[in-house]
């Protein structure tokens, strides 16, 4: 009769010779098995507190982007609020349906999800337009809006400008901007990142009454309310810069998102 005793079994099998193969495999199965539950059991309880970790450095993320840009540091202790991050469906103009910030890039690779853009469009001579965007909201302590920041980007003369765009609550006013990736020729058009330079967005208007669109980089010294001073010596690139903003704050750019802002629906 076969002794089917759990206990048995284990015996007859520590009994066996150690170079035997069977007990050699076996053992490797039992080692591997118990450090697969460890693990498995490590990443459960772990999970939380990963989940709270990446928070926090998401936060402080954020909150040095924004410190980033001329003038933010005095708007954050005016808010005293939080920044939260949206993945934007740039078509619709609201939140994404199923794209989160950790699965952005994931979805971005997926050539389905960009947008091809005809020469008319393409103010920022990027090609073609992601139909997704991450972007950014300060609230104030007492949730309203603040600050939208909007990451845009565009060809310039040597290569991609990359920036963040600060817009105030109304949509149509400029809080800041961030230069945060450019190759422009260094002592002319590399100039965009100068301080002195990105503190004449502060307070410049997007559009006039009508809804067109009028921010500029001006040939000389600005003349109006819409407009920042050229930079000598640089005028392809203080051009660049100005179709980027016209862009990404028109109707294939952040223009559907900035209109469901002005109604409310953020």
């Amino acid at each position: 009769m076969v002794d089917l005793n759990p206990l048995t079994a284990w015996r007859r099998f520590l009994a066996l010779p150690n170079e035997s193969r069977p007990k050699t495999l076996g053992m490797a199965f039992i080692v591997s098995a118990v450090c697969a539950l460890m693990v498995s059991g490590a990443t459960v309880m772990l999970r939380p507190i990963q989940a709270a970790n990446r928070a926090v450095e998401q936060q402080a993320r954020l909150e040095a982007l924004i410190s980033g840009i001329p003038g933010m540091t005095e708007v954050l202790s005016q808010a005293g609020g939080t920044v939260s991050t949206v993945v934007i469906d740039l078509n619709r103009g609201a939140a994404a349906t199923g794209v989160q910030p950790e699965t952005l890039s994931a979805a971005l690779e997926d050539s389905g999800n960009w947008t091809g853009l005809t020469p008319a469009q393409d103010l920022a001579g990027l090609g073609q337009r992601p139909n997704y965007a991450q972007v950014y909201f300060l609230r104030d302590a007492g949730g309203d809006l603040s600050l939208v920041l909007l990451p845009i980007s565009g060809a310039g003369y040597n290569g991609l400008i990359d920036a963040i765009l600060a817009l105030r609550a109304d949509t149509n006013t400029i809080a800041g901007l961030a230069i945060t990736n450019q190759s422009e020729t260094p002592g002319l058009g590399a100039r965009i990142e100068e301080a002195a330079w990105l503190d004449q967005f502060r307070s410049k208007t997007v559009a006039d009454a009508s809804g067109t669109i009028r921010f500029a980089v001006a040939r000389g010294q600005a003349g109006s309310e819409y407009e920042v001073d050229g930079i000598t010596g640089a005028t392809r690139t203080s051009n660049a810069i100005t179709r980027m903003m016209r862009f990404w704050l028109g109707p294939d750019g952040y223009g559907p998102l900035l209109q469901a802002i002005r109604r409310g629906e953020f």
